[in-house]
């Protein structure tokens, strides 16, 4: 006979491991978490090692997407789309750049029919997720954070020269200083900061590590099922009153397995994974269902629409003076990083006996910076490298929010970088040879970064069988007003370089065939077609997958999908529209209120509410 629960949440990522930690407060709650990975490995808690964890099956879903107009300097025009693979999920493989968007955002998000998701409804769960540890080196809005949440958040120790230096930059180009996560994010003018970063003492704070690992994942009434690879929700009833009993996965040896629910199963899988799981179960617009052989159980054909993400264009520079060189970041990292074929110590560490003078001075600077890092959590890999921030308006439409945001990273990284988890084609970008991306060059990177979108892409299922995924068609660009956007974005991401403190100034690194195709002569103003054509080949994802189940058109404002009893959604994919930022804080957050709402619908007693 099947195990039974009370609650079914499957994705033990940004959101569900949230839920399942929040529900399981109530020891007579049964509570069942189901991961199609396992627990974090040792490099998720080191921030600067976030893009080891891309491209490595066991941590990443490895998806891949039609990157519409855009990628056209990207290797096959694929868009890389990391999404994360463990418990914690992508909060374990992300750059812990913690944003919870604009006041705006939420407001908006209540406007559209979102009832209960306005921002003085959804502060108190914000409020409820943070510790918040206070720095001299920010402005902050001190009421607007939390004091005893799971999730630490600060600023990364030590603080990089060259970020300052970007914050200083940003308020002479018309961005003043503040706390982009207080109450009010600024007016037009926006607000420019060092980046509040999830890590404590230096260590990456996802959702695993704020909320299971220890006391939860102890709990007797909490079963957590790691490999388990989760193949469709079982239905009960007829089209007009189906209701939702189950799940069925797959074990690592490929097994299957059913398990039942007498209250909710709650799908959290993400943005990709909770649309599919509805499309797999017969639940989604009919045609694409029938279409790959799949039966309609019940026909819902927002499921998988209105794909959101957003994009950046890396603006490189070269530093002299003040960038980080990818060097100096390996030696940080431990001698592991260091070794061949990338760097310059032996394969083997047995070989270390034969190590010359010079070499055996390296790795013991490179085990004392390592050993401090885990002592005392400051470190340069203390941080994900994305260590300054900007948000703004451009004033070409939006108004309840910033359309743009600029992200500082003190280091240009390297070729195995670009061409890896970006898949950028670095001899177009960078030139025969790419001598920008020497290891041992002072180099810096301003990211341009519209963060209200026009354009919508879609989830769609490409097969019944659960192990193929499904299509992701980004459609980058697809509204033209995007490319607008992004230029402005970009000329405001130049106004900072021009402005930097100092008197070196950063170089811009302009991509070669397409100075020469817009007659572009260095240090003038580029036309608007360089700009476009830059985004067009070089744009990548900031990972910010959104909107695919959102409410009013899949689920309703307490996460309810239509039609089906007994099925709730809570993630990234249930947003309405996505945020004007980075979306991992506003992730969590919508757990945390997903867990408060199905506690009151259910009679489960938690910790702690804080909604009415």
């Amino acid at each position: 006979m099947a195990e039974t629960y009370d609650f079914i949440v499957v994705g033990a990522g940004s959101a569900g491991a949230v839920i399942a930690s929040r529900l399981s407060e109530d020891p007579k709650c049964r509570v069942a978490l189901l991961e199609a990975g396992d627990r974090p490995p040792p490099a998720e808690a080191m921030p600067a090692a976030c893009a080891s964890m891309q491209l490595n099956p066991e941590t990443d879903w490895m998806y891949t997407a039609d990157a519409g107009k855009a990628g056209r300097g990207l290797h096959n025009r694929r868009m890389p789309v990391p999404r994360g693979k463990m418990l914690g999920g992508s909060s374990g493989i992300n750059y812990m750049v913690y944003v919870r968007g604009h006041p705006g955002d939420f407001d908006n998000w209540a406007a559209q029919g979102a009832e209960g998701w306005s921002y003085n409804d959804v502060l108190p769960y914000f409020r409820k997720i943070e510790t918040f540890n206070a720095s001299n080196e920010i402005t902050v809005d001190r009421e607007a954070h939390g004091e005893e949440g799971p999730v630490s958040v600060g600023v990364r120790s030590p603080v990089i020269p060259a970020s300052r230096a970007f914050v200083e930059a940003a308020g002479k180009a018309g961005i003043p200083q503040g706390d982009y996560n207080g109450r009010d994010r600024g007016g037009a003018a926006g607000v420019a900061s060092l980046v509040q970063t999830n890590t404590r003492k230096g260590v990456r704070c996802g959702t695993y590590r704020a909320f299971l690992e220890g006391v939860a994942e102890q709990r007797p009434n909490l079963t957590i099922i790691t490999k388990a690879h989760t193949t469709r929700v079982l239905l009960e009833g007829a089209n007009g009153d189906l209701k939702a009993i189950g799940v069925e996965y797959l074990d690592a040896q490929r097994r299957t397995h059913a398990i039942h629910a007498t209250r909710d199963v709650i799908l959290s899988a993400g943005a990709v994974g909770s649309p599919h799981l509805l499309m797999l179960s017969g639940i989604g617009p009919r045609r694409d269902l029938e279409a790959v052989n799949v039966v309609c159980r019940h026909d819902l054909p927002a499921v998988g629409k209105h794909l959101k993400d957003h994009i950046h264009t890396a603006l490189a520079f070269h530093a002299p003076g003040y960038g980080l060189t990818m060097a100096d970041v390996g030696v940080s990292a431990g001698p592991d990083a260091l070794r061949a074929p990338a760097g310059p110590l032996p394969a083997n560490s047995a070989d270390d006996a034969n190590l010359s003078p010079e070499l055996a001075a390296l790795k013991a600077e490179s085990e004392r910076r390592i050993a401090e890092w885990m002592e005392t959590g400051s470190s340069l890999i203390a941080s994900s490298m994305y260590d300054g921030i900007a948000f703004f308006s451009t004033g070409l439409g939006d108004t309840h929010s910033h359309d743009g945001q600029i992200g500082f990273l003190p280091v240009g990284f390297d070729q195995a970088f670009f061409e890896g988890p970006l898949n950028v084609d670095t001899t177009r970008y960078f030139g025969e040879g790419a001598p920008h991306l020497a290891v041992d060059r002072e180099n810096i990177i301003i990211l341009a970064n519209p963060v209200l979108p026009r354009s919508e892409g879609e989830i769609v299922l490409e097969s019944a069988d659960p192990m193929q995924p499904p299509s992701i068609l980004m459609n980058y660009f697809g509204d033209p007003y995007d490319l607008k956007v992004m230029v402005a974005v970009m000329r405001k991401a130049l106004a900072i370089a021009d402005n930097w403190p100092g008197p070196n100034k950063p170089i811009w690194q302009v991509p070669p065939e397409l100075a020469k195709k817009h007659g572009y002569t260095p240090g003038e103003t580029p036309s608007d077609a360089l700009l476009e054509n830059l985004a067009l080949h070089f744009c990548t994802t900031v990972y910010h997958l959104t909107c695919t189940c959102r409410i009013g058109d899949v689920v309703d404002p307490r996460l309810n999908v239509y039609g089906i009893k007994g099925l709730r959604v809570a993630d990234a994919s249930i947003m309405p529209e996505i945020v004007s930022g980075n979306t991992n804080a506003a992730s969590i957050m919508i757990g945390e209120k997903a867990a408060e709402m199905i506690a009151r619908d259910h009679g489960v007693k938690l910790g702690q509410f804080v909604g009415p």
